[in-house]
C-alpha cells in the first residue's frame, strides 16, 4: 500500500507540537501495517470530508486521509476545530 502525503499535511505537521509529531509517526507506522487496527479508532467522515476517514491521535488531534485502490492520501493533521471548521 502506497501512502502519499499532501503538501497541506506536510505544512500542518511542521507546526504541530513535538508530542503530537511523535504520536503521528507512531500511529502512521501502525496504520501502514494494519489500517483497521483498533488503536487508531478509524472512522468515516461526513460533510465536506464525506468519503474520507479520520484517525485519532489522542485528545483533540486527528489525521484525515482518503483511501482508494491506488493507496492512501494523507490530507491533513490538526485539532478537531482546526480541521472541521
Amino acid at each position: 500500500m502506497q501512502i502519499e502525503y499532501s503538501k497541506k499535511f506536510q505544512k500542518q505537521f511542521k507546526k504541530c507540537p513535538k508530542k503530537i509529531k511523535k504520536k503521528c509517526i507512531d500511529n502512521l507506522a501502525v496504520f501502514s501495517e494494519d489500517p483497521n487496527h483498533p488503536l487508531l479508532r478509524k472512522y468515516a467522515l461526513t460533510g465536506k470530508y464525506r468519503g474520507c476517514y479520520s484517525i485519532n491521535l489522542g485528545g483533540d488531534w486527528r489525521i484525515i486521509f482518503d483511501e482508494d485502490k491506488e493507496g492512501i492520501s494523507i490530507l491533513g493533521i490538526g485539532t478537531h476545530s482546526q480541521l472541521y471548521k
